[in-house]
Protein backbone atom coordinates (compact mmCIF):
# COMPACT_ATOMS: atom_id res chain seq x y z
CA UNK A 1 0.00 0.00 0.00
CA UNK A 2 1.23 3.65 -0.60
CA UNK A 3 0.18 6.76 1.11
CA UNK A 4 0.62 10.07 0.36
CA UNK A 5 2.44 12.71 3.02
CA UNK A 6 0.89 15.49 3.73
CA UNK A 7 1.51 18.75 5.27
CA UNK A 8 3.45 18.23 8.29
CA UNK A 9 3.35 14.43 8.57
CA UNK A 10 6.55 12.27 10.20
CA UNK A 11 6.80 8.52 9.53
CA UNK A 12 5.05 8.01 12.90
CA UNK A 13 1.78 9.92 12.25
CA UNK A 14 1.38 8.03 8.59
CA UNK A 15 2.11 5.03 11.36
CA UNK A 16 -1.07 5.99 13.04
CA UNK A 17 -3.35 7.32 10.77
CA UNK A 18 -3.33 4.11 8.54
CA UNK A 19 -2.62 0.96 11.27
CA UNK A 20 -3.83 2.78 14.83
CA UNK A 21 -0.47 2.61 16.46
CA UNK A 22 3.05 2.87 15.75
CA UNK A 23 4.83 -0.12 17.44
CA UNK A 24 6.95 -1.97 15.18
CA UNK A 25 4.85 -0.07 12.08
CA UNK A 26 7.92 3.19 12.20
CA UNK A 27 10.72 0.75 11.84
CA UNK A 28 9.14 -1.25 9.15
CA UNK A 29 8.24 1.70 7.19
CA UNK A 30 11.57 2.94 7.60
CA UNK A 31 12.86 -0.02 6.09
CA UNK A 32 10.70 -0.06 2.94
CA UNK A 33 11.49 3.49 2.24
CA UNK A 34 15.23 3.84 2.31
CA UNK A 35 16.53 7.35 2.12
CA UNK A 36 13.46 8.53 3.91
CA UNK A 37 15.12 9.17 7.25
CA UNK A 38 17.36 11.71 5.55
CA UNK A 39 14.41 13.87 4.24
CA UNK A 40 14.55 15.01 7.97
CA UNK A 41 11.37 14.84 10.77
CA UNK A 42 9.09 16.09 8.72
CA UNK A 43 8.36 13.94 5.69
CA UNK A 44 8.09 16.29 2.38
CA UNK A 45 4.12 17.23 1.50
CA UNK A 46 3.52 14.90 -1.40
CA UNK A 47 5.97 12.16 -1.01
CA UNK A 48 4.72 8.27 -1.60
CA UNK A 49 5.39 6.17 1.08
CA UNK A 50 5.08 2.75 0.94
CA UNK A 51 3.38 1.08 4.07
CA UNK A 52 4.16 -2.64 4.79
CA UNK A 53 1.05 -4.96 4.93
CA UNK A 54 -0.49 -5.87 8.27
CA UNK A 55 0.23 -9.15 8.32
CA UNK A 56 4.09 -8.40 7.70
CA UNK A 57 4.19 -6.45 11.32
CA UNK A 58 5.68 -8.60 14.20
CA UNK A 59 3.92 -6.04 17.17
CA UNK A 60 5.32 -6.78 20.56
CA UNK A 61 3.42 -8.71 22.92
CA UNK A 62 3.09 -7.40 26.32
CA UNK A 63 2.29 -9.97 29.10
CA UNK A 64 0.21 -8.33 31.44
CA UNK A 65 0.78 -9.15 35.28
CA UNK A 66 -3.02 -9.91 36.93
CA UNK A 67 -3.46 -8.99 40.35
CA UNK A 68 -4.22 -12.39 41.66
CA UNK A 69 -1.68 -14.41 39.38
Amino acid sequence: MIAVALQGDTVDMIAYRHFGYTAAVTEAILELNPGIAELGVFVPEGTSVTLPNQTAIDTPTVKLLQLWD
